[in-house]
């Protein structure tokens, strides 16, 4: 993972295990959404628009039919050429990671605090796999307990949902609300029920944790929007590729 070079749309192949199929993103889906509208793309323009940009317009376009912003995207992106699983697993930062781990984490592709909290903010839609929390339910220091951290009812319900073994059953990140682009995460994380631990580490910094308890109130829903659309073409801007670095890939999943 090098940056926003569409490099995680890539194949795996018989000698290279791809960024897709790297654990952190294995619960990715719409693979298919992106090869419909590059098909669509090429019959019109053929070898003019990268599949770098045309991820980065879905996934605006996908934020605003869910009731999400609409930010503008700049575009002239190319595609990279390398995808591997090993990038994926030390550039993102995984569940586990403490406040401090994730702000240095965040600085290292010239994002700030605020732009992590905000960020944080897009576990609102979709889901996880139960074995990203697992130790947090059932193994949090090696003696067999759960993160003293979370709501203890919360703890007994995800209980309920992922086993101790459950590697492949997925629950929403945002229960109730998890196809609709809102703030409702920070209401879950300001009552501490932040599915990952990096959800729960919000409230241990002090900056994370005043923007999670102000807008943890439906009345600034207009705000988190507007940060949230700034955030998001800051981090559009991640090692992209221009000129004649890359390509423009024919197909997604597969290098030219």
């Amino acid at each position: 993972m090098k940056g926003c070079d569409g490099s995680v749309l890539i194949n795996s192949t018989r000698n290279n295990t791809a960024e897709k199929d790297a654990i952190p993103n294995q619960s990715l889906r719409g693979f298919q959404v992106i090869d419909a509208v590059k098909s669509a793309v090429e019959r019109r323009c053929p070898g003019r628009v990268s599949c770098a940009d045309i991820l980065a317009l879905v996934a605006r376009d996908a934020v605003s039919l869910i009731s999400g912003p609409f930010w503008p995207v700049p575009l002239g992106r190319r595609d990279g050429r390398v995808s591997n699983s090993t990038e994926a697993l030390s550039q993102l930062p995984p569940p586990l990671f403490n406040s401090t781990q994730l702000i240095a984490s965040f600085a290292s592709k010239n994002l700030n605090v605020k732009d992590l909290v905000v960020l944080s903010g897009s576990h609102t839609i979709g889901v996880a796999h139960c074995s990203s929390i697992t130790s947090r339910l059932y193994n949090f220091t090696g003696r067999g307990d759960s993160d003293p951290s979370m709501d203890p009812n919360y703890v007994a319900a995800l209980k309920r949902r992922c086993s101790p073994t459950d590697a492949n059953s997925i629950i929403q990140m945002d229960p109730g609300s998890s196809q609709v682009f809102d703030q409702d995460y920070y209401t879950i994380v300001s009552k501490r029920r932040g599915l990952f631990q990096s959800d729960g580490a919000l409230l241990t910094n002090s900056v994370t944790n005043a923007y999670v308890q102000r807008h943890s109130n439906s009345s600034r829903l207009s705000s988190f929007l507007k940060d949230f659309s700034d955030s998001m073409v800051k981090m559009g801007r991640i090692g992209v590729l221009t000129g004649s670095a890359g390509e423009i890939r024919r197909i997604c999943s597969v290098i030219n």
